[in-house]
């Protein structure tokens, strides 16, 4: 994408501008609804105030992790928790200046965290997820990107078998949502799946039906060039206020300037929040930040998509490299980044692949949305129903991208409102 596929908005010139149906943020989720409602006949215009695949979209770890049905509000995470905080650099880190400000969220993570809700939760993904695996195909035909999707599984490595064994409630659960996986002991199994392991590594699960994309980015764009082929507009544009009119849905934009619009959809990521706040509707939407660096090719013969879940970060093949990354940080969205997080997950992939190769990297830090019953809010506003609500997707914006896009063109066309578990009030 280059400067010359944004439009700028006209100036008022003494008449209102106004849109059929307005997408609100130029990520994974925001794309897929935008080309997901222009293909059901809606004309769509969708505003970014920064660039597109600004924010996680752009450098996650590329995984369509269907199996990924676990809400990370659960008992296990409040165990392990105090143990994380303690490293920080570890998987999970809160910055203390910003723990007043996290204690609200933190409060309805714990609740979240009961058995009752955990299962609800549960549930809820798991029927998001496979609907997501089933619609994904048919988003990647429209945006003519069936090629950039790469089969091979996610080989999990454990690194002792006390850990690997404790594991295992996780994966009984998975197996009654009807994944697939494979339990592997031994060296020698492991290698199998992926040459050049530290040899003290002997406990694993394989996933075979995971899936990763060769590059998010290249993804995102893939999306906006089918968009704009097919007619779609993008506008670089910021919104301050949604004010609602007989009319319709009125955007005030950082300019000072008017848009009207029939409907609008919500996908701002971890900014979607301040928008909302405008109606007077309050989410409790946290961001939890990510780091990885990103490994020129040759750094290693990477064959599928590594995941560490007891130091919580993921080594990928993409872009022709490798990418490893994962881990969060609770500081908000306004602090510097702090990029010896990075420094501290490629000091311990090189522990458990001898022969990566650390040099030549790129760093980045990006801030998922994240709600604290591990669920993205997905329906019609209480407040407006012309406005529909789509953030909060946590580590699985990509994954659930396309199934989130499908509810939307149903809300759009039909009036059919998404499932129970997803819909705003449940904050409100």
């Amino acid at each position: 994408m280059t400067d010359e596929d944004w439009e700028q908005l006209p100036p008022l010139e003494g008449g209102l501008r106004a849109v059929q149906t307005l997408v609100i943020g130029g990520g994974i989720v925001g794309l897929a609804c935008a080309l997901r409602l222009q293909a059901a006949g809606q004309q769509v215009l969708l505003i970014e105030r920064e660039r597109l695949a600004a924010g996680a979209s752009r450098g996650n770890a590329g995984a369509l992790a269907f199996s990924d049905v676990l809400p990370l509000a659960s008992p296990g995470i409040l165990r392990q928790a105090p143990r994380w905080l303690l490293d920080p650099l570890g998987p999970l880190s809160l910055r203390p200046s910003y723990a007043p400000a996290l204690l609200p969220w933190l409060w309805q993570f714990w609740r979240a965290s009961r058995p009752a809700r955990v299962a609800a939760s549960t549930e809820a993904q798991a029927a998001l997820l496979a609907q997501s695996a089933a619609e994904w195909p048919a988003l990647l035909r429209l945006a003519g990107a069936e090629d950039q999707l790469r089969d091979g599984g996610n080989l999990h490595l454990y690194e002792s078998e006390a850990q690997w064994r404790a594991a295992q409630a996780g994966w009984t659960q998975r197996a009654a949502h009807g994944i697939a996986f494979q339990n592997l002991q031994g060296s020698d199994a492991l290698a199998a799946l992926q040459p050049g392991l530290n040899p003290a590594l002997r406990h694993g699960v394989f996933v075979p039906h995971w899936q990763t994309v060769n590059d998010p980015l290249r993804l995102c764009h893939s999306l906006a060039q089918a968009f704009l082929a097919r007619g779609g507009r993008l506008a670089r544009a910021e919104g301050q206020a949604l004010l609602p009119e007989a009319r319709g849905l009125l955007l005030r934009l950082a300019d000072g300037s008017p848009l009207l619009a029939q409907r609008v959809l919500l996908c701002a990521g971890p900014w979607s929040h301040r928008l909302a706040a405008s109606l007077g509707e309050r989410f409790p939407l946290e961001t939890e930040r990510g780091y990885n660096t990103t490994l020129p090719p040759g750094a290693f013969a990477l064959q599928r998509q590594l995941t560490f879940p007891g130091q919580g970060f993921v080594v990928t093949p993409i872009a022709g490299g490798v990418r490893v990354g994962g881990a969060v940080e609770f500081a908000g969205l306004e602090a510097a980044p702090n990029y010896a997080r990075a420094d501290a997950m490629l000091t311990r992939a090189r522990r458990y692949l001898p022969g990566l190769r650390t040099e030549g990297g790129t760093q980045w830090m990006g801030c998922r949305p994240s709600l604290p019953d591990s669920l993205p809010v997905i329906g019609p506003s209480p407040a407006d129903e012309r406005l529909f609500y789509a953030f909060g997707h946590g580590h699985l914006g990509l994954t659930q991208a396309a199934a989130t896009a499908r509810l939307a063109t149903a809300w759009a066309t039909t009036q059919v409102r998404p499932p129970a578990a997803f819909a705003p009030g449940r904050f409100l």
